[in-house]
Protein backbone atom coordinates (compact mmCIF):
# COMPACT_ATOMS: atom_id res chain seq x y z
CA UNK A 1 0.00 0.00 0.00
CA UNK A 2 1.00 3.36 -0.63
CA UNK A 3 1.31 5.66 2.81
CA UNK A 4 1.33 9.37 3.45
CA UNK A 5 2.12 11.19 6.46
CA UNK A 6 0.89 14.78 6.94
CA UNK A 7 2.71 16.14 10.11
CA UNK A 8 3.58 20.29 11.11
CA UNK A 9 7.26 18.55 12.79
CA UNK A 10 9.41 16.14 11.59
CA UNK A 11 13.03 14.38 10.74
CA UNK A 12 15.95 17.22 11.93
CA UNK A 13 12.89 19.46 12.89
CA UNK A 14 11.26 18.60 15.43
CA UNK A 15 10.49 18.97 19.02
CA UNK A 16 9.26 16.13 20.81
CA UNK A 17 7.58 12.49 20.18
CA UNK A 18 5.06 13.02 17.64
CA UNK A 19 7.64 13.09 15.24
CA UNK A 20 9.45 10.74 17.12
CA UNK A 21 6.81 8.09 16.26
CA UNK A 22 6.17 9.22 12.68
CA UNK A 23 9.35 8.22 12.06
CA UNK A 24 9.13 4.93 13.39
CA UNK A 25 5.24 4.24 12.17
CA UNK A 26 7.51 5.54 8.76
CA UNK A 27 10.28 2.97 9.34
CA UNK A 28 8.01 -0.16 10.02
CA UNK A 29 5.74 0.31 7.35
CA UNK A 30 8.70 0.44 5.19
CA UNK A 31 10.47 -2.85 6.35
CA UNK A 32 7.04 -4.50 5.72
CA UNK A 33 7.50 -3.81 2.26
CA UNK A 34 4.80 -0.65 2.12
CA UNK A 35 5.55 3.06 0.02
CA UNK A 36 5.51 5.90 2.51
CA UNK A 37 5.74 9.58 2.07
CA UNK A 38 6.09 12.24 4.46
CA UNK A 39 5.00 16.11 3.94
CA UNK A 40 5.87 18.39 6.65
CA UNK A 41 7.07 22.07 7.29
CA UNK A 42 10.61 23.19 8.07
CA UNK A 43 9.06 26.90 7.94
CA UNK A 44 6.96 25.64 11.31
CA UNK A 45 9.33 24.75 12.74
CA UNK A 46 11.53 27.29 12.23
CA UNK A 47 8.58 29.89 13.47
CA UNK A 48 8.42 28.47 16.66
CA UNK A 49 11.93 26.75 17.54
CA UNK A 50 12.89 29.40 20.01
CA UNK A 51 16.54 28.96 20.06
CA UNK A 52 15.51 24.53 19.74
CA UNK A 53 18.79 23.12 17.28
CA UNK A 54 18.07 20.87 14.81
CA UNK A 55 18.27 17.34 15.76
CA UNK A 56 20.29 15.00 13.73
CA UNK A 57 18.36 12.62 11.65
CA UNK A 58 19.42 10.23 8.59
CA UNK A 59 15.93 9.15 6.90
CA UNK A 60 15.93 5.54 5.41
CA UNK A 61 16.56 5.67 1.65
CA UNK A 62 13.39 4.80 0.34
CA UNK A 63 11.87 7.41 2.47
CA UNK A 64 10.05 9.79 0.24
CA UNK A 65 10.02 13.34 2.53
CA UNK A 66 7.91 16.16 1.27
CA UNK A 67 9.86 19.66 2.52
CA UNK A 68 7.06 23.10 2.93
CA UNK A 69 9.52 26.19 2.87
CA UNK A 70 9.12 29.31 1.88
CA UNK A 71 11.00 32.33 1.89
CA UNK A 72 8.31 34.57 4.21
CA UNK A 73 8.64 31.62 7.19
CA UNK A 74 6.79 33.00 9.19
CA UNK A 75 3.56 34.39 7.60
CA UNK A 76 2.52 31.23 6.34
CA UNK A 77 2.11 29.62 9.63
CA UNK A 78 0.74 32.32 10.96
CA UNK A 79 -2.09 32.07 8.32
CA UNK A 80 -2.52 28.69 9.62
CA UNK A 81 -2.65 29.10 12.91
CA UNK A 82 -5.45 31.98 12.87
CA UNK A 83 -7.53 30.48 9.96
CA UNK A 84 -7.34 27.25 10.58
CA UNK A 85 -7.00 27.17 6.79
CA UNK A 86 -4.25 25.44 4.28
CA UNK A 87 -3.18 29.04 3.02
CA UNK A 88 0.32 28.46 0.39
CA UNK A 89 0.67 25.61 1.80
CA UNK A 90 -2.14 23.61 0.43
CA UNK A 91 -0.24 24.04 -3.07
CA UNK A 92 2.58 21.85 -1.97
CA UNK A 93 0.01 19.70 -0.15
CA UNK A 94 -2.01 19.37 -3.07
CA UNK A 95 0.58 18.43 -5.49
CA UNK A 96 1.64 15.53 -3.52
CA UNK A 97 -1.82 14.42 -2.97
CA UNK A 98 -2.48 14.65 -6.75
CA UNK A 99 0.51 13.06 -8.14
CA UNK A 100 0.35 9.92 -5.89
CA UNK A 101 -2.41 7.24 -5.84
CA UNK A 102 -2.07 6.98 -1.77
CA UNK A 103 -4.21 4.02 -0.04
CA UNK A 104 -4.01 6.23 3.45
CA UNK A 105 -3.52 9.70 4.33
CA UNK A 106 -2.14 9.67 7.71
CA UNK A 107 -2.58 13.14 9.67
CA UNK A 108 -0.28 13.75 12.67
CA UNK A 109 0.03 17.25 14.31
CA UNK A 110 -1.61 19.14 11.87
CA UNK A 111 -1.31 22.36 13.88
CA UNK A 112 0.80 24.72 11.52
CA UNK A 113 0.70 22.50 8.22
CA UNK A 114 -2.77 23.50 7.62
CA UNK A 115 -5.17 23.54 10.64
CA UNK A 116 -8.80 21.84 10.44
CA UNK A 117 -9.09 22.42 6.72
CA UNK A 118 -5.93 20.12 5.87
CA UNK A 119 -7.97 17.16 6.70
CA UNK A 120 -10.16 18.69 3.55
CA UNK A 121 -7.47 17.99 1.38
CA UNK A 122 -8.82 16.47 -1.92
CA UNK A 123 -7.15 13.59 -3.04
CA UNK A 124 -6.96 10.91 -6.17
CA UNK A 125 -8.03 7.98 -4.92
CA UNK A 126 -12.02 8.63 -3.92
CA UNK A 127 -11.52 5.11 -1.50
CA UNK A 128 -8.44 6.36 0.44
CA UNK A 129 -8.76 5.79 3.91
CA UNK A 130 -7.97 8.92 6.26
CA UNK A 131 -6.38 9.09 9.75
CA UNK A 132 -5.80 11.08 12.67
CA UNK A 133 -3.34 10.36 15.54
CA UNK A 134 -3.75 12.58 18.31
CA UNK A 135 -0.17 13.29 19.79
CA UNK A 136 -1.29 16.56 22.06
CA UNK A 137 -4.29 18.36 22.64
CA UNK A 138 -4.74 20.07 19.67
CA UNK A 139 -7.98 19.17 19.13
CA UNK A 140 -9.03 20.63 22.55
CA UNK A 141 -6.77 23.35 23.39
CA UNK A 142 -5.32 26.08 21.08
CA UNK A 143 -1.78 25.62 23.20
CA UNK A 144 -2.38 21.64 22.71
CA UNK A 145 -1.71 20.62 26.36
CA UNK A 146 -4.49 21.66 28.82
CA UNK A 147 -2.23 23.67 30.82
CA UNK A 148 -3.82 26.88 31.96
CA UNK A 149 -1.78 30.39 32.75
CA UNK A 150 1.55 27.94 32.53
CA UNK A 151 0.64 27.07 36.15
CA UNK A 152 -1.97 24.37 36.18
CA UNK A 153 -3.75 22.17 34.12
CA UNK A 154 -7.10 23.40 32.93
CA UNK A 155 -9.83 23.49 34.77
CA UNK A 156 -12.23 25.40 33.05
CA UNK A 157 -11.45 26.78 29.57
CA UNK A 158 -10.32 30.25 29.59
CA UNK A 159 -8.64 30.15 26.01
CA UNK A 160 -8.51 33.91 24.98
CA UNK A 161 -6.84 34.64 28.40
CA UNK A 162 -4.48 31.85 28.50
CA UNK A 163 -3.81 32.54 24.74
CA UNK A 164 -2.68 35.97 25.91
CA UNK A 165 -0.62 35.04 28.57
CA UNK A 166 1.14 32.58 26.41
CA UNK A 167 1.69 35.29 23.35
CA UNK A 168 -0.30 33.37 21.16
CA UNK A 169 -3.00 35.37 19.18
CA UNK A 170 -6.51 33.57 20.10
CA UNK A 171 -7.67 31.47 17.23
CA UNK A 172 -11.49 32.64 16.64
CA UNK A 173 -11.91 30.00 14.38
CA UNK A 174 -12.53 27.79 17.49
CA UNK A 175 -15.68 29.58 18.31
CA UNK A 176 -16.96 28.04 14.95
CA UNK A 177 -17.95 25.11 13.54
CA UNK A 178 -14.69 24.11 11.55
CA UNK A 179 -13.28 21.39 13.53
CA UNK A 180 -16.29 19.50 13.74
CA UNK A 181 -16.99 19.83 10.07
CA UNK A 182 -13.47 18.73 9.36
CA UNK A 183 -13.17 15.58 11.45
CA UNK A 184 -16.38 14.62 9.63
CA UNK A 185 -14.15 14.12 6.70
CA UNK A 186 -11.89 11.19 8.63
CA UNK A 187 -12.64 7.67 8.88
CA UNK A 188 -11.08 7.31 12.22
CA UNK A 189 -9.13 9.45 15.10
CA UNK A 190 -6.35 6.72 16.93
CA UNK A 191 -5.66 7.81 20.40
CA UNK A 192 -2.01 6.48 21.81
CA UNK A 193 -3.68 5.97 25.58
CA UNK A 194 -7.26 5.21 27.18
CA UNK A 195 -6.61 8.36 29.06
CA UNK A 196 -6.09 10.49 25.98
CA UNK A 197 -9.45 9.20 24.88
CA UNK A 198 -11.70 9.20 27.46
CA UNK A 199 -10.34 12.87 27.77
CA UNK A 200 -11.58 13.74 24.04
CA UNK A 201 -14.53 12.31 25.00
CA UNK A 202 -15.06 14.41 28.45
CA UNK A 203 -14.44 17.90 26.13
CA UNK A 204 -17.12 16.92 23.38
CA UNK A 205 -14.88 15.69 20.97
CA UNK A 206 -17.54 12.90 18.75
CA UNK A 207 -16.74 10.71 15.80
CA UNK A 208 -18.18 7.27 14.64
CA UNK A 209 -14.76 5.52 15.29
CA UNK A 210 -12.44 6.79 18.32
CA UNK A 211 -10.03 3.77 18.38
CA UNK A 212 -7.50 3.19 21.23
CA UNK A 213 -3.70 2.26 19.40
CA UNK A 214 -1.21 2.59 21.20
CA UNK A 215 2.30 3.56 20.03
CA UNK A 216 5.42 1.22 19.69
CA UNK A 217 9.22 1.03 20.15
CA UNK A 218 11.46 -0.59 17.63
CA UNK A 219 14.18 -2.95 18.77
CA UNK A 220 16.38 -0.32 17.09
CA UNK A 221 15.17 2.98 18.62
CA UNK A 222 18.65 3.42 20.34
CA UNK A 223 20.41 3.53 16.81
CA UNK A 224 23.49 5.55 16.44
CA UNK A 225 22.77 8.75 15.04
CA UNK A 226 26.03 10.97 15.85
CA UNK A 227 29.42 10.48 16.68
CA UNK A 228 29.26 12.71 19.30
CA UNK A 229 30.86 11.05 23.24
CA UNK A 230 28.81 9.82 25.59
CA UNK A 231 26.85 12.37 28.08
CA UNK A 232 27.95 10.52 31.25
CA UNK A 233 29.34 13.11 34.10
CA UNK A 234 32.35 11.09 36.16
CA UNK A 235 31.10 11.03 39.41
CA UNK A 236 30.63 7.68 39.75
CA UNK A 237 27.87 8.06 41.59
CA UNK A 238 24.32 5.77 41.02
CA UNK A 239 22.05 8.38 39.42
CA UNK A 240 18.23 8.92 38.93
CA UNK A 241 17.75 10.99 35.26
CA UNK A 242 15.12 12.79 33.69
CA UNK A 243 14.45 13.12 29.80
CA UNK A 244 12.62 15.42 27.44
CA UNK A 245 12.29 19.02 26.51
CA UNK A 246 12.89 21.82 28.99
CA UNK A 247 9.53 23.30 29.72
CA UNK A 248 8.23 24.07 32.86
CA UNK A 249 4.62 21.60 32.95
CA UNK A 250 7.24 18.87 32.56
CA UNK A 251 7.72 19.49 36.11
CA UNK A 252 11.76 18.92 36.14
CA UNK A 253 12.09 21.40 39.01
CA UNK A 254 10.37 19.71 41.78
CA UNK A 255 12.64 16.83 41.09
CA UNK A 256 15.81 19.38 41.38
CA UNK A 257 14.07 20.58 45.14
CA UNK A 258 14.44 17.61 46.68
CA UNK A 259 18.32 16.34 45.49
CA UNK A 260 19.80 18.03 48.76
CA UNK A 261 18.25 14.79 50.44
CA UNK A 262 19.84 12.24 47.90
CA UNK A 263 23.57 13.89 48.10
CA UNK A 264 25.10 10.34 47.38
CA UNK A 265 22.83 10.24 44.33
CA UNK A 266 23.15 12.43 40.93
CA UNK A 267 20.37 13.87 38.76
CA UNK A 268 20.84 13.84 35.11
CA UNK A 269 18.46 15.80 33.22
CA UNK A 270 19.37 15.13 29.34
CA UNK A 271 17.12 17.58 26.77
CA UNK A 272 17.19 20.67 26.06
CA UNK A 273 14.25 23.80 25.72
CA UNK A 274 13.34 27.24 26.51
CA UNK A 275 13.05 26.21 30.55
CA UNK A 276 16.67 25.70 30.21
CA UNK A 277 18.21 28.53 32.22
CA UNK A 278 15.40 28.86 35.04
CA UNK A 279 16.33 25.23 35.46
CA UNK A 280 20.41 25.44 35.97
CA UNK A 281 19.05 28.50 38.18
CA UNK A 282 16.70 26.05 40.65
CA UNK A 283 20.05 23.84 40.62
CA UNK A 284 22.52 26.38 41.47
CA UNK A 285 24.79 25.22 43.97
CA UNK A 286 23.77 21.59 43.42
CA UNK A 287 26.92 19.46 42.55
CA UNK A 288 24.35 15.94 42.21
CA UNK A 289 22.54 17.89 39.51
CA UNK A 290 23.69 17.38 35.64
CA UNK A 291 22.38 18.89 32.75
CA UNK A 292 23.42 16.72 29.09
CA UNK A 293 22.25 18.72 26.79
CA UNK A 294 20.47 17.17 23.56
CA UNK A 295 21.50 13.73 23.20
CA UNK A 296 21.29 11.06 20.21
CA UNK A 297 18.96 7.84 21.18
CA UNK A 298 22.11 6.07 21.25
CA UNK A 299 23.18 8.32 23.75
CA UNK A 300 20.23 8.22 25.29
CA UNK A 301 19.68 4.42 25.67
CA UNK A 302 23.45 4.51 27.62
CA UNK A 303 22.24 7.20 29.90
CA UNK A 304 19.22 5.37 31.04
CA UNK A 305 20.34 1.66 31.42
CA UNK A 306 22.83 2.57 33.83
CA UNK A 307 20.35 4.37 36.02
CA UNK A 308 18.51 3.20 38.85
CA UNK A 309 15.53 4.71 37.73
CA UNK A 310 13.59 7.35 35.18
CA UNK A 311 11.56 9.79 37.07
CA UNK A 312 8.65 11.55 34.93
CA UNK A 313 7.52 14.50 37.06
CA UNK A 314 4.76 15.67 34.38
CA UNK A 315 2.87 18.58 36.12
CA UNK A 316 -0.20 17.86 33.19
CA UNK A 317 -1.24 15.10 30.85
CA UNK A 318 1.25 13.28 28.68
CA UNK A 319 -0.82 11.96 25.78
CA UNK A 320 1.41 8.79 25.95
CA UNK A 321 5.14 8.61 27.50
CA UNK A 322 7.54 7.07 24.87
CA UNK A 323 10.27 7.74 27.24
CA UNK A 324 8.96 5.29 29.56
CA UNK A 325 8.79 2.61 27.39
CA UNK A 326 12.37 3.84 26.05
CA UNK A 327 13.31 2.85 29.97
CA UNK A 328 11.55 -0.02 30.00
CA UNK A 329 13.32 -1.37 27.23
CA UNK A 330 16.32 -0.40 28.73
CA UNK A 331 15.58 -2.65 32.33
CA UNK A 332 15.22 1.05 34.07
CA UNK A 333 11.95 1.62 36.22
CA UNK A 334 9.82 4.77 36.04
CA UNK A 335 9.11 7.00 39.01
CA UNK A 336 6.00 9.15 37.94
CA UNK A 337 3.60 11.64 39.22
CA UNK A 338 0.32 10.01 39.31
CA UNK A 339 -1.73 11.33 36.62
CA UNK A 340 -2.35 10.70 32.53
CA UNK A 341 -1.07 8.29 30.29
CA UNK A 342 2.20 7.79 32.44
CA UNK A 343 0.61 6.74 35.20
CA UNK A 344 -1.78 4.42 32.81
CA UNK A 345 1.29 2.68 31.87
CA UNK A 346 2.21 2.35 35.46
CA UNK A 347 -0.63 0.89 36.46
CA UNK A 348 -0.56 -1.52 33.60
CA UNK A 349 2.65 -2.92 34.22
CA UNK A 350 3.59 -2.11 38.09
CA UNK A 351 7.28 -1.98 36.71
CA UNK A 352 7.29 1.34 38.75
CA UNK A 353 5.80 4.01 40.92
CA UNK A 354 3.49 6.65 40.89
CA UNK A 355 3.15 9.47 43.63
CA UNK A 356 0.88 12.54 44.17
CA UNK A 357 2.96 14.68 46.37
CA UNK A 358 6.40 15.43 46.63
CA UNK A 359 6.91 13.28 50.28
CA UNK A 360 5.40 10.68 47.69
CA UNK A 361 8.17 10.94 45.44
CA UNK A 362 10.84 10.82 47.44
CA UNK A 363 9.84 7.38 49.28
CA UNK A 364 10.18 6.42 45.72
CA UNK A 365 13.30 7.73 45.41
CA UNK A 366 14.42 6.45 48.59
CA UNK A 367 13.18 3.01 47.94
CA UNK A 368 14.67 2.49 44.63
CA UNK A 369 18.23 4.42 46.34
CA UNK A 370 18.33 1.67 49.31
CA UNK A 371 17.31 -1.28 47.01
CA UNK A 372 19.33 -1.73 43.77
CA UNK A 373 17.59 -5.35 43.24
CA UNK A 374 14.24 -4.53 43.61
CA UNK A 375 15.00 -1.66 40.81
CA UNK A 376 16.27 -4.26 38.62
CA UNK A 377 13.39 -6.53 39.06
CA UNK A 378 11.02 -3.56 38.34
CA UNK A 379 13.01 -2.82 35.63
CA UNK A 380 13.07 -6.75 34.17
CA UNK A 381 9.33 -6.17 34.15
CA UNK A 382 9.22 -2.96 32.51
CA UNK A 383 11.49 -4.85 29.53
CA UNK A 384 8.68 -7.59 29.25
CA UNK A 385 5.92 -5.13 29.21
CA UNK A 386 7.49 -3.19 26.28
CA UNK A 387 8.08 -7.00 24.40
CA UNK A 388 4.16 -8.12 25.25
CA UNK A 389 2.39 -4.70 24.82
CA UNK A 390 4.42 -2.14 23.12
CA UNK A 391 6.32 -4.21 20.33
CA UNK A 392 6.70 -3.02 16.81
CA UNK A 393 5.23 -6.27 15.14
CA UNK A 394 2.30 -6.02 17.46
CA UNK A 395 1.07 -3.06 17.08
CA UNK A 396 1.50 -2.51 13.50
CA UNK A 397 -0.40 -5.83 12.85
CA UNK A 398 -2.79 -3.84 14.73
CA UNK A 399 -2.93 -0.71 12.36
CA UNK A 400 -2.58 -2.88 9.43
CA UNK A 401 -5.88 -4.15 10.61
CA UNK A 402 -7.67 -1.40 11.26
CA UNK A 403 -6.36 -0.03 8.00
CA UNK A 404 -7.80 -3.06 6.35
CA UNK A 405 -11.02 -3.10 7.86
CA UNK A 406 -11.72 0.77 7.18
CA UNK A 407 -10.51 0.28 3.40
CA UNK A 408 -12.96 -2.52 3.01
CA UNK A 409 -15.67 -0.69 4.45
CA UNK A 410 -15.02 2.21 1.99
CA UNK A 411 -15.31 -0.05 -0.93
CA UNK A 412 -18.12 -1.79 -0.32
Amino acid sequence: MKFCMITTFFGAHRFGGDAVYVDRLCRALLRAGHEVHVVHCADAFETVRRGDPLKVYVPPDDLHIHTIESPIKILPSLWNHQTGTMGIKGKKISEVLANHDFDVIHYHNISLIGGPKVLEAKTKNSHVVKLLSTHEFWLLCPLSLLWKFDEKICDAPECFKCSLKACRPPQLWRKTDMLKRSLEHLDAILFPSSHTLEMHKQYGIRHGRMIHLPLFLPKDWFRDESDAPLALNKSGKPYFVMAGRLVREKGYQDVIKVMPRFPTFDLKIAGSGPFFQQLRRKARGMKNVHFLGQLSFYELERVFRSARALIVPSLFFEIFGYVVLEAFSTRTPVIAADRGSVAEILRETDAGFTYGNREQLVSAMKTLARDEQLAEGLGKIGEQSVAMLWSEDKILRKYLSIVWKLREQKER
